[in-house]
């Protein structure tokens, strides 16, 4: 755990003085059931969400986590995603779902960003229990594709790698 906690102020365009504060070390002190593959930095430079992800909150994070990061300002493109495939569901699905968290308006990837970089909050839990759901589809690209066979199931790897599971090792 961090020695004093710091503090975060967000100005971007889905949040305005929201505060939070880094109580953890980054990359550490992570919950023992959450055990992610790939970090967010990992993750944006493999290409995830069309690259229409965290445009406009950059200078929240680490500014090294967006030197290779494949982005789309203007919008969505599934071509930069890793297995070039949309796995995406709408910003607004999320919301009819009640899967946002309000603290979080972007979902589960802004959630683990800042978990990554310390933040400890009461959405912690119900996070983690569907990071850990999502593992289902990893069962399901292997028991259906040959090992190391990429083509095979890509939006179920594209999905699985939004959530920080590396489906390039199936």
């Amino acid at each position: 755990m961090r020695k004093k906690p710091i503090k975060v102020i967000v100005h971007d365009l889905m949040q305005k003085n929201y505060a939070y504060y880094l109580t953890a070390s980054m990359g550490s002190d992570f919950a023992p059931d959450f055990q992610p593959e790939l970090t967010p930095k990992q993750m944006l430079e493999l290409g995830v969400f069309g690259g229409k992800y965290m445009t406009d909150c950059q200078k929240e994070f680490p500014k090294n986590w967006f030197a290779k990061a494949r982005l789309s300002h203007a919008k969505h493109d599934a071509k930069l995603n890793y297995f070039q495939i949309n796995a995406s569901q709408s910003l607004g699905e999320w919301q009819k779902h009640g899967w946002i968290y309000p603290e979080d308006p972007r979902g589960w990837f802004q959630w683990y960003c800042r978990y990554f970089m310390g933040r400890r909050c009461s959405d912690d839990a119900r996070q983690i229990k569907r990071w850990k759901a999502i593992k289902r589809h990893w069962s399901a690209v292997k028991k259906n594709c040959y090992a190391g066979n990429l083509a095979c199931r890509r939006r179920q790897r594209q999905a699985l790698l939004h959530w920080a599971y590396d489906a390039r090792k199936i």
